[in-house]
């Protein structure tokens, strides 16, 4: 598969965070030179037997950047559009997210690329069987553990879980994460990430003296994280002014009912000739003038280009990378916050962190006591990014990056070169 080439694709810009902050905390090169590197990069293929009889053949990727501080951790995406490029961005990204939170996983990501949207249920079923035990042999409770992402949900993780568990001879609920709480999920899962989200806006607007009730808020990619925020934030007393799916989205800067859109959109399949609101694109979202901007759609959104033009007082990411570095010099130039997503959406790697431990100790909590422990490891490493970025005069990302870069190699220093 072919890598991508542009200045700003995601692991360009993944390459030039972690240069940047290498030069700020003085990483001995060969630190370095291992974290810009990945300890294993496995491609696999996946042939299946389709409903009509004939076999296709889809090709698979498990990356697993680094595990100093503990197992990889990452999800598994289907696309049909996945790139080598995207999968080693996200996975050095989920690296520095466990880090930043202290959760004790290395980052990973993995995939096929594929259109499940073209594909049976029982297809479906079968390509994750098969590329579940196509890459058996790098993953397990103490090596790597999966987790849902893009086009992937529960019932994929609970194929994968028990593709895993009959080649074992017994069951293993620990080896995934995401999972349907009958069989080992976690209560508080499903609404982990945008529930995060929302604790750091909390943060953040405490942290600018600004008050909940009233406060504007502009989403762009109102699916299942961006939905959550809204939903929370609307019951907060919030006005959620702008949201948006892949065709585009509305506005209205007296307020949207949260309830009233997710109706229309499940009615519709879009948010196209939504009443009482004028039509917007999701480039033009970015420019509305609101409190609170949560980019939770796709990377590299707020660029050199329109980074000049937004009107936002603090910019939250939802999104994985929707942020360019050059954006991140414009915005930091004009003073808007903005809390980077390796803090601002760890809440679903922190709950899957959760998922594992109970898993592994077959002992499980109630959905109060998770998201009670969520919000205090989120306001913890909020708290501990702000402080640094004062002290060191540096914007919120770069003293995440820091944060969590340091971490890693502290440990990979400690622990030595092996043999």
């Amino acid at each position: 598969m072919p890598e991508k080439k542009m200045t700003n694709s995601p692991w360009q810009t993944a390459l030039t965070q972690l240069d940047n902050v290498s030069k700020i905390i003085a990483l001995p090169d060969d630190v370095h030179q291992l974290l810009r590197n990945f300890e294993r990069i496995l491609t696999v293929s996946v042939p299946i037997r389709m409903d009509n009889g004939s076999m296709r053949i889809f090709s698979g990727f498990r990356m697993q950047h680094n595990s100093a501080r503990g197992p990889y951790k990452g999800g598994v995406r289907y696309h049909p559009e996945l790139t080598l490029d995207d999968l080693k961005a996200l996975a050095m990204e989920m690296t520095w997210k466990c880090s930043l939170v202290g959760v004790p996983f290395g980052g990973a990501k993995g995939g096929v690329i594929c259109n499940p949207k073209a594909l049976s249920r029982g297809e479906l079923e079968r390509l994750t069987r098969r590329y579940t035990y196509a890459i058996m042999p790098i993953i397990g409770i103490e090596k790597d553990i999966p987790a849902p992402d893009v086009n992937t949900n529960e019932q994929i993780m609970a194929w994968m879980m028990d593709t895993y568990s009959m080649n074992n001879g017994y069951c293993t609920p620990g080896i995934v994460t995401g999972k349907p709480v009958n069989i080992g999920g976690s209560l508080g899962r499903t609404d982990a990430t945008g529930l995060g989200i929302t604790f750091t806006i909390g943060n953040a607007i405490k942290r600018a003296r600004m008050n909940f009730k009233c406060l504007k808020v502009a989403i762009q990619g109102y699916g299942n994280v961006g939905s959550t925020v809204g939903r929370l934030l609307y019951e907060m007393g919030c006005k959620i002014v702008a949201v948006s799916s892949s065709k585009g989205g509305v506005y209205n800067h007296k307020g949207l009912d949260h309830n009233v859109l997710m109706k229309y959109y499940k009615e519709n399949g879009s948010f196209e000739r939504f009443p009482h609101a004028a039509g917007i694109t999701n480039e033009s979202l970015l420019e509305l003038p609101c409190d609170v901007l949560v980019p939770a759609a796709l990377g590299n959104q707020i660029t050199k280009e329109n980074a000049g033009k937004v009107k936002a007082k603090i910019i939250i990411e939802g999104a994985n990378g929707p942020t360019t570095p050059e954006a991140d010099q414009v915005l930091t130039e004009r003073k808007i916050p903005v809390i980077p997503d390796i803090l601002a959406n760890a809440g679903g790697v922190i709950v899957s962190y959760f998922e594992w431990v109970q898993d592994v100790q077959s002992y499980f909590w109630c959905e109060k006591e998770v998201n009670t422990k969520l919000k205090d490891l989120l306001d913890r490493s909020y708290g501990e990014v702000l402080h640094l970025s004062q002290e060191k005069r540096v914007n919120l990302r770069t003293a995440a990056m820091i944060l969590a870069v340091k971490k890693v190699a502290d440990a990979i220093l400690v622990r030595g070169l092996y043999p």
